[in-house]
């Protein structure tokens, strides 16, 4: 696909995955009233397979290799299976938007990964934008602290935010063989099965659930999961970790909001400064360094460019 074309899809799918990940924030702490965070994970992860599967069913299959199925294996047993059980817990302890903020850590995880084990390296601009996010999380974090957040809540982000950075590294090397839809498929079932054992739990959350809650769980699936995670990796074959990463710090404050409109948790005031500070961190992250110009090189006589 030609450049030129391929840029404004790239661009579509990072505002598709960003918009649709904030929204989950707020369906988790939705639905997490009724449902367990198990329970949650596990039918998630499940709707969500099967949405891919569908969508993955007439485009054929591409064998992976033993490495590429280890790389799977850490993705979907890390990003899918343990970033989902830890996310549903850390939001019963935390608003949506505190949550949101504390598990943006992942990019600065990301940047550092990439870096060292993706030979991306380290440029100046991605690394200032990031510093200058991570500002924004660390104002959070003292207004959380002062708002009296739960301990619990922290560690648990920090566990996501972990296994988000560990997923995101993993899964880049596998687009560079293998369709983003089967790297998502394949994560998202493999993450699916590390969740059975709350299986009980589910069937009786469900039996319990009011409708709006079991199709909130649907919703969690398809769109945030099928959807979100499909984008995502649609736009992680196309750009570097470390920059694609950065621009999740824009979930938080959409977050912020949402919750502030739709679950009336008002965040503390030091919480919309940090987000705010994020929205700078990620455009400081877009840039690019100067060029170079080039060098202009004497001809000799008679010699032709």
């Amino acid at each position: 696909m030609p450049t030129a074309t391929r840029a404004p899809l790239t661009l579509l799918a990072v505002a598709v995955t960003v918009l649709a990940w904030a929204s989950a924030f707020i369906g988790i702490r939705a639905v997490g009233e009724d449902l367990s965070p198990g329970a949650l994970a596990l039918g998630r992860l499940a709707v969500g397979t099967v949405v891919l599967g569908a969508l993955l069913a007439p485009r054929g299959w591409t064998r992976p290799t033993a490495g590429e199925w280890r790389l799977l294996a850490v993705c979907g047993v890390g990003w899918f299976g343990i970033y989902n059980l830890a996310l549903n817990a850390a939001e019963q302890h935390l608003d949506a938007g505190t949550t949101a903020m504390l598990v943006n850590i992942g990019p600065v995880l990301i940047a550092v990964f990439a870096g060292l084990l993706l030979g991306e390296g380290f440029p100046r601009w991605l690394v200032v934008g990031l510093g200058v996010a991570f500002c924004g999380v660390l104002l959070i974090g003292f207004a959380t602290r002062d708002a009296g957040a739960d301990l619990a809540g922290v560690v648990l982000c920090v566990v996501a935010a972990v296994t988000y950075a560990g997923g995101v590294v993993a899964q880049k090397p596998l687009l560079r063989r293998l369709p983003p839809l089967q790297v998502t498929f394949t994560a998202c079932a493999m993450g699916a099965v590390c969740c059975l054992p709350w299986a009980g739990a589910l069937v009786d959350d469900l039996g319990s659930s009011p409708a709006s809650s079991i199709w909130g769980m649907v919703y969690l699936g398809a769109v945030p999961t099928a959807l979100a995670f499909s984008t995502w990796a649609y736009a992680l074959s196309r750009m570097n970790a470390g920059r694609l990463g950065a621009t999740t710090y824009l979930v938080p404050p959409i977050v912020v909001l949402l919750g502030w409109w739709l679950l009336d948790e008002v965040p503390p005031a030091l919480a919309v400064v940090g987000g705010v500070v994020c929205l700078a961190g990620v455009a400081l992250s877009r840039r690019r360094g100067r060029v170079p110009a080039p060098v202009a090189v004497p001809q000799e006589a008679g010699s032709t460019v």
